[in-house]
């Protein structure tokens, strides 16, 4: 009989350990916002479209951090729903588009070559993925125009920890003093995805022409490396795009915290 009652206890126990599920749940908070610059047809518009990923309410405390985390850094809003937020951001963003442009537009009616830059639009779309020892990696894909000779595209990131829900953060993840080791391994790898053999050819084609190399903070934590992204003139001019490097966290280990 006491075998029995072992058996039970243990049985469950591994049933509640099994069915236990930290991840973290989100949804997507929608906002999408079109307005007219004048009143006349064929008036430039301005178009705001957001699906902005969010931690819900089952998350426990941690979606109060991570939702903060994410307004403020996106919206540039804090301490409100998001959808709330995200409907405020359509509706202030559209606002200054119309009450600082118009003036601007009525002097430039008549130049077709500049009435074309009153087309704007600002669109983020996001996404999450469970990253290392299950964090969360959350990816932002930020697409906008607002006038000039192009628009511009963004990847930017954010990782949750997964247990408290605060943002990691390079210094968390590296020891004391790891930027110059670090700014080295980046600067070989970016001389190999470029094909190249020194800093010398890199910035002869346009890289790291007025800059050191550094370590962005812009980054996704895999389970077996780390990729640090670089947007558009961060290292190099607009033509040359978006740069990812992926480094193997078996080539950090000398500079990667005990922890990690």
């Amino acid at each position: 009989m006491k075998y029995f009652f072992l058996f039970t206890i243990v049985f469950f126990l591994l049933m509640g350990c099994g069915s236990t599920d930290e991840s973290t749940k989100f949804e997507v908070a929608t906002a999408d916002k079109t307005v007219n610059l004048a009143a006349h047809e064929g008036a430039p518009t301005c178009n705001v479209h957001l699906e902005i990923s969010y931690a819900t309410e089952e998350n426990g405390h941690k979606a109060e951090i991570i939702n903060n985390i994410i307004e403020k850094r996106l919206l540039n809003l804090q301490d409100m729903p998001i959808q709330q937020a995200a409907d405020s951001f359509a509706t202030l963003y559209t606002a200054n588009y119309q009450n600082n442009l118009l003036p601007l537009y009525n002097q430039d009616q008549g130049n077709e070559n500049k009435t074309a830059w009153y087309n704007y639009h600002y669109i983020i779309k996001t996404s999450t993925e469970q990253g290392h020892k299950g964090a969360t990696v959350y990816h932002v894909y930020l697409d906008y125009y607002e006038g000039g000779a192009h628009g511009n595209s963004q990847h930017l990131t954010m990782n949750f920890e997964q247990s408290t829900g605060r943002q990691l953060m390079l210094s968390d993840i590296f020891v004391p003093g790891y930027e110059r080791q670090l700014s080295a391994i980046l600067q070989k790898a970016l001389c190999e995805y470029i094909g190249v053999g020194s800093i010398i050819e890199l910035k002869n084609q346009g890289f790291l022409h007025s800059m050191n190399m550094f370590p962005s903070e812009n980054f996704i934590l895999g389970e077996e490396a780390i990729t640090f992204i670089y947007n558009p003139y961060e290292i190099a001019p607009y033509e040359k795009g978006s740069i990812d490097l992926t480094i193997a966290y078996s080539n950090l280990n000398n500079i990667l915290t005990k922890n990690f």
